[in-house]
């Protein structure tokens, strides 16, 4: 480690990488360097340095790690033991399952870590970050009682904080890195509800754990009401609104191995599927079929994949997301609740919101907020990295 390449940056960056924002974009350097994916380097901006890993070809070309030091073994070991002990609140909330590392939030860029029970899944962003790998299953292993190690591999550009696991279409190639293999059945705890999770051929690392939180606040406003859930996935909102007293809740997805994990969620947690309905459909063909139909529902969800991955797309997702709210809208009885979320970081909470008021006024509706809520404790977010707060969740009053 004693020769780490140094890169110089403009001297306008000096601010924000000393506030701590950990990506160097290609953009930013006027002359880039001729280095393989993994090198350590050190960056320089003014009176400011950092050691970061080297990608030669993502759009981020330097993910910075530490000031002091290039970072070893021992170094990312504390990194993942202050992550693990960051989660202790969770661990006493009847619940099994939570994001153990989320990246540039818990100092690790581009390796998130999910935990399932007794199995962890290691996901990777980048090819710039594979030399961690093998101490992150070092760390895990002496920190926690396990049974297995998977890694799930990315390709592109996508981060942790994107959170790309959201897109359905995205299928990571999956190995198991030390211990055994998961159980097909697989199952967890979550907020004293039981879920399968499929870790090794599910759209996520199983489940989709940044919305934990909100399930739960919304099974509090589900007593006596008929729930539609859309892009439901294996039905976590669902069986959430059914322990939370609603009378019927109606499950929509494309994916029909989805659709039937749910079902057999609701049955696991005690509820009978038979007593309500599972749809494998296209979610905005099924919103426009039940809106000419002059259906409508107490409470619908929409918790949608990402629908951008790059900045040239993030007009194309705000018009997705204005379309598809104005049809939710629409199959929300008047004075019924909408719940709505965006997992696309390219999208912030304020052009979320305006996309919410233009399908208001596409719908002839308008929608009052009641709660407004982002990612849980296990995904932080930390102040000087707005791209990290990806997750939005809203709740509002369809007023028509």
């Amino acid at each position: 480690m004693s020769k780490v390449p140094d890169l110089v940056v403009p001297t306008h960056l000096k601010l924000k990488l000393t506030q701590g924002h950990p990506w160097v974009y290609r953009s930013h350097l006027p002359d880039a360097p001729s280095l393989a994916s993994g090198t350590w380097v050190r960056v320089r901006s003014g009176g400011f340095s950092a050691y970061g890993l080297w990608d030669a070809r993502s759009p981020i070309a330097v993910r910075l790690f530490a000031r002091d030091r290039a970072p070893d073994a021992a170094w990312l070991a504390a990194r993942v033991q202050a992550a693990w002990q960051r989660r202790a609140p969770l661990r006493d909330t009847d619940t099994t399952a939570y994001r153990w590392l989320f990246g540039e939030g818990d100092g690790v860029p581009g390796v998130t870590v999910d935990l399932y029970g007794d199995f962890a899944v290691v996901a990777t962003y980048a090819d710039a970050v594979q030399p961690l790998v093998p101490w992150v299953v070092d760390a895990l292993r002496a920190t926690a009682p396990l049974k297995g190690i998977l890694l799930r591999q990315r390709r592109g550009d996508l981060g942790p904080a994107d959170d790309g696991d959201h897109d359905p279409a995205a299928r990571p190639n999956v190995q198991r890195l030390w211990g055994a293999p998961p159980p097909r059945d697989l199952t967890i705890r979550e907020n004293g509800l039981t879920f399968l999770a499929n870790l090794a051929h599910g759209q996520k690392t199983g489940l989709f754990l940044d919305q934990r939180d909100n399930r739960r606040t919304l099974e509090g406003w589900c007593a006596g009401k008929t729930v539609l859930n859309c892009f439901a996935y294996t039905g976590g909102f669902s069986v959430y609104a059914a322990r939370g007293g609603a009378t019927h809740v109606t499950s929509v997805d494309i994916a029909a191995d989805a659709i039937g994990d749910a079902q057999v969620n609701f049955e696991r947690n005690g509820f009978d599927p038979r007593d309500h309905a599972f749809a494998v459909a296209d979610v905005f063909e099924y919103l426009t079929r039940a809106r000419d139909a002059g259906r409508t529902f107490d409470v619908v969800i929409l918790d949608p994949p990402s629908f951008a991955r790059t900045k040239s797309s993030q007009h194309a997702a705000l018009r997705a997301y204005t379309r598809l709210n104005a049809l939710g809208m629409q199959v929300t009885r008047p004075g019924g609740l909408l719940a709505t979320a965006s997992c696309t970081s390219q999208v912030g909470p304020d052009a979320f919101r305006d996309a919410l008021a233009q399908a208001g006024a596409s719908a002839d509706r308008r929608l009052l907020i009641l709660h407004e809520a982002g990612q849980p404790l296990d995904h932080p977010v930390p102040a000087y990295f707005p791209e990290g707060r990806y997750l939005k969740f809203v709740v509002g009053e369809v007023v028509h």
